[in-house]
Order: structure tokens, then sequence, then C-alpha cells
């Protein structure tokens, strides 16, 4: 389980492939404490590390990851976020990220808003109902709250920490992200919708028929 605060930006080294994708990443950081079989987030993907080396750390993709996932579309020397899987008992600062990405979703507008930048991104709209205005979304693996949702149009606001320690300053409108649903979300909508009960229901429907 990861918390979506990142600790590293990594760049791409290498893909290899040959069968599998197998993608390496530069760390100075992380690569310092992590050994063969850890688990990492990449752009917020639960990915197993096979191998450290020098510069940083290899890791072996599933054919699922790469067909949810944007990491077939990285080049080498793109950004990637860095994050350690969480220690029991650690401080838990963003929200519960599992690292299994849902779908990849596309930047529409990046906008300055004084210190601060509005960013705005098209989700694929059957993932709707999993998004709520001031709730939780992964980008990248990044935890971040949701300002408003409107269709399949998410806004959110980044502030300049994040802006600055994550893959974001590096971003341009048309960039494809991958985009994990708060999993307490997920299992609301996906209960509601096995009893039968529509998005449009009102919650003193819901309530009464509990």
């Amino acid at each position: 389980m990861f918390t979506g605060l990142i600790e590293e930006v990594g760049k791409v080294s290498e893909i290899k492939l040959k069968g599998s994708l197998t993608l390496y990443v530069t760390s100075d950081k992380i690569a310092e404490d992590t050994q063969i079989g850890d688990s990492i987030a990449v752009n917020g993907i639960c990915l197993t590390v096979v191998s450290v080396v020098s510069d940083g750390l290899s890791f072996e993709v599933s054919e699922e990851t790469v067909k949810r996932s944007n990491i077939s579309r990285l080049k080498i020397g793109d950004a990637v976020n860095l994050e350690r899987a969480m220690v029991a008992g650690g401080r838990f600062g963003g929200h519960i990220v599992q690292g299994h990405v849902d779908c990849v979703g596309y930047i529409t507008s990046i906008t300055p808003l004084g210190k601060h930048t509005e960013l705005e991104v098209e989700i694929p709209p059957q993932y709707s109902d999993y998004v709520i205005e001031k709730g939780s979304i992964a980008i990248d693996g990044i935890s971040l709250t949701v300002n408003y949702i409107k269709n399949s149009t998410v806004k959110l606001n980044i502030i300049p920490h994040t802006m600055e320690n994550t893959n974001l300053k590096f971003k341009k409108t048309g960039d494809v992200v991958n985009l994990e649903f708060d999993i307490l979300g997920k299992y609301v909508v996906e209960t509601m919708k096995k009893y039968g009960f529509s998005r449009d229901e009102k919650l003193k429907n819901l309530l009464e028929n509990w």
C-alpha cells in the first residue's frame, strides 16, 4: 500500500521489450534503501524490483499493467514519480493508494493561479461515479484532492510544493496520466450497483432500504 506522497522523481534510463517489458529507472534516494522483491510505485503503478544497480532500479511489467497505464508511452529521459510501499506504523499523509491503476486520463489544461496551478484532467466517463468533490484521486501516483468534477472533467489545485517535487512540473496539455480512484469510493459504488441503486437515486432512498 502507498500514500500518494512522492519521495523522489526518477528518470527512465532504459526500456527493454523481449517477451515482456522491463523498465529501468534512475534513483538516488530510494535505490539506497531498496532490495530485490520490494514494491515501488512508479507513476502510481505498483511494480516489483527485479534488480538494484548502481544508478537505479529495474522492474518487469505485466501485460495487464501495460494495457491499463501510460507505461508503454514512456520514453528514455521521462520523469517518473517514485514512492516506496508504506511501512507498518508509518505516518499516513495522503490517502490509500494501492498502486493498481484503473485507467489513464488526459490533461486538458494547465492554468497558473498565482503561485498555485489548476490542473484539468479528462477521465473516461464510465469512471466518473468514483469521483466526488473534495474526494481523493491518485494521478501518476500523486495523492490529490478533487476541487471540482463535471461529467468526466476533473479539476485539481496543485500547490507549489507538489508541482516542484513531482513529475507534474514537466507535464503539458495532452499528456496521458495514470489514474487510480479512491478504493473506498469504488467499494461504495460497486455495492450500490450490486443492490440495484443507480447514481441518481437519493441518499434517503438508500438509507430507507438499508
